[in-house]
Protein backbone atom coordinates (compact mmCIF):
# COMPACT_ATOMS: atom_id res chain seq x y z
CA UNK A 1 0.00 0.00 0.00
CA UNK A 2 1.19 3.38 -1.04
CA UNK A 3 0.71 7.02 -0.49
CA UNK A 4 -1.01 9.33 -3.44
CA UNK A 5 -2.05 12.68 -2.77
CA UNK A 6 -3.93 11.74 0.71
CA UNK A 7 -4.99 8.80 -0.65
CA UNK A 8 -4.03 5.05 0.40
CA UNK A 9 -3.93 3.23 -2.31
CA UNK A 10 -4.50 -0.47 -2.84
CA UNK A 11 -4.13 -2.59 -5.72
CA UNK A 12 -4.87 -6.00 -4.15
CA UNK A 13 -8.64 -5.97 -4.07
CA UNK A 14 -11.71 -4.36 -2.30
CA UNK A 15 -13.52 -4.41 0.39
CA UNK A 16 -16.16 -1.88 0.69
CA UNK A 17 -19.60 -1.93 1.32
CA UNK A 18 -21.93 -2.86 -1.54
CA UNK A 19 -24.72 0.48 -2.59
CA UNK A 20 -28.30 -0.14 -3.11
CA UNK A 21 -27.51 -1.20 -6.85
CA UNK A 22 -25.77 -3.91 -5.22
CA UNK A 23 -22.36 -2.94 -6.32
CA UNK A 24 -18.92 -1.88 -4.11
CA UNK A 25 -18.02 1.72 -4.39
CA UNK A 26 -14.32 3.08 -4.65
CA UNK A 27 -12.66 5.80 -5.67
CA UNK A 28 -10.00 5.38 -8.49
CA UNK A 29 -7.00 7.35 -8.86
CA UNK A 30 -4.49 8.24 -11.73
CA UNK A 31 -0.47 8.52 -12.47
CA UNK A 32 0.43 11.41 -9.81
CA UNK A 33 -2.48 11.18 -7.27
CA UNK A 34 -5.22 12.93 -9.56
CA UNK A 35 -8.61 11.27 -8.91
CA UNK A 36 -10.34 9.90 -11.61
CA UNK A 37 -13.58 8.86 -10.30
CA UNK A 38 -14.45 10.29 -6.59
CA UNK A 39 -17.13 7.55 -6.64
CA UNK A 40 -16.74 4.56 -8.65
CA UNK A 41 -19.21 1.63 -8.43
CA UNK A 42 -17.78 -1.67 -8.80
CA UNK A 43 -19.62 -4.04 -11.33
CA UNK A 44 -18.24 -7.60 -10.67
CA UNK A 45 -20.95 -10.19 -10.76
CA UNK A 46 -22.95 -11.34 -13.73
CA UNK A 47 -26.26 -9.23 -12.90
CA UNK A 48 -24.44 -5.86 -11.63
CA UNK A 49 -22.40 -6.42 -15.54
CA UNK A 50 -25.66 -6.96 -17.10
CA UNK A 51 -27.19 -3.80 -16.15
CA UNK A 52 -24.28 -1.64 -15.52
CA UNK A 53 -25.55 1.88 -15.93
CA UNK A 54 -29.01 0.87 -17.49
CA UNK A 55 -31.52 3.55 -16.16
CA UNK A 56 -29.27 6.08 -14.82
CA UNK A 57 -30.62 9.19 -15.66
CA UNK A 58 -27.26 10.75 -15.39
CA UNK A 59 -23.77 10.46 -14.78
CA UNK A 60 -22.01 13.02 -12.35
CA UNK A 61 -18.40 14.47 -13.29
CA UNK A 62 -16.23 12.45 -10.36
CA UNK A 63 -18.69 9.15 -11.42
CA UNK A 64 -17.93 6.27 -12.91
CA UNK A 65 -18.80 2.71 -13.20
CA UNK A 66 -15.77 -0.15 -13.20
CA UNK A 67 -16.80 -3.40 -15.32
CA UNK A 68 -14.55 -6.05 -14.67
CA UNK A 69 -13.96 -8.98 -16.17
CA UNK A 70 -14.47 -7.46 -19.89
CA UNK A 71 -13.10 -6.47 -22.92
CA UNK A 72 -16.26 -4.74 -24.52
CA UNK A 73 -19.61 -2.60 -23.47
CA UNK A 74 -22.64 -1.34 -25.30
CA UNK A 75 -24.32 1.36 -25.12
CA UNK A 76 -27.70 -0.10 -25.47
CA UNK A 77 -30.56 1.52 -23.31
CA UNK A 78 -28.31 4.28 -21.55
CA UNK A 79 -29.58 7.68 -21.77
CA UNK A 80 -26.68 9.60 -22.21
CA UNK A 81 -23.30 9.99 -23.94
CA UNK A 82 -20.07 8.20 -22.08
CA UNK A 83 -16.25 8.13 -22.24
CA UNK A 84 -15.06 4.08 -21.60
CA UNK A 85 -11.54 3.57 -20.69
CA UNK A 86 -10.32 -0.18 -21.60
CA UNK A 87 -8.22 -1.52 -18.64
CA UNK A 88 -5.34 -4.26 -19.19
CA UNK A 89 -5.22 -6.85 -16.15
CA UNK A 90 -2.74 -4.39 -14.17
CA UNK A 91 -5.14 -1.25 -14.62
CA UNK A 92 -3.45 -0.18 -17.51
CA UNK A 93 -4.84 1.65 -20.23
CA UNK A 94 -4.74 0.18 -23.20
CA UNK A 95 -7.84 2.35 -25.46
CA UNK A 96 -10.40 5.17 -24.70
CA UNK A 97 -13.32 6.01 -26.64
CA UNK A 98 -14.35 9.54 -26.32
CA UNK A 99 -18.38 10.62 -25.64
CA UNK A 100 -19.92 7.09 -26.89
CA UNK A 101 -23.67 7.82 -27.80
CA UNK A 102 -26.62 5.39 -26.85
CA UNK A 103 -27.40 2.60 -28.85
CA UNK A 104 -22.95 2.00 -29.70
CA UNK A 105 -20.51 -0.61 -29.04
CA UNK A 106 -17.12 -0.56 -27.90
CA UNK A 107 -14.21 -2.87 -27.41
CA UNK A 108 -10.04 -2.99 -26.84
CA UNK A 109 -7.72 -5.91 -27.36
CA UNK A 110 -5.94 -7.21 -24.31
CA UNK A 111 -8.56 -5.03 -22.27
CA UNK A 112 -9.66 -6.83 -19.10
CA UNK A 113 -12.24 -4.33 -17.58
CA UNK A 114 -13.83 -0.73 -18.80
CA UNK A 115 -14.14 1.88 -16.73
CA UNK A 116 -17.10 4.14 -17.45
CA UNK A 117 -17.23 7.57 -16.93
CA UNK A 118 -18.93 11.06 -17.88
CA UNK A 119 -18.69 12.56 -21.21
CA UNK A 120 -15.84 14.63 -21.90
CA UNK A 121 -14.60 13.04 -18.86
CA UNK A 122 -10.70 11.88 -20.34
CA UNK A 123 -10.14 14.72 -21.85
CA UNK A 124 -10.71 16.81 -18.80
CA UNK A 125 -8.44 14.98 -16.87
CA UNK A 126 -5.85 13.88 -19.19
CA UNK A 127 -6.23 9.50 -19.58
CA UNK A 128 -4.42 8.49 -22.01
CA UNK A 129 -3.19 5.05 -23.20
CA UNK A 130 -0.52 3.57 -21.04
CA UNK A 131 -1.76 5.47 -17.81
CA UNK A 132 -1.96 3.09 -14.91
CA UNK A 133 -5.01 3.60 -12.50
CA UNK A 134 -5.47 2.34 -9.29
CA UNK A 135 -7.42 2.02 -6.66
CA UNK A 136 -7.64 3.83 -3.73
CA UNK A 137 -9.65 4.02 -0.11
CA UNK A 138 -10.17 7.48 1.93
Amino acid sequence: MSQTNGYAVDASGLDGPPNENGMTKMIVVAPGGRVVCHVCHLADRPLTRLRGIMGWKTMRRGEGLLLRPTFSIHTMFVRFPIDAVFLDKNMTVVAVAHELKPWRFAGARKAKSVLELAAGECRRLGIERGDRLGWATA
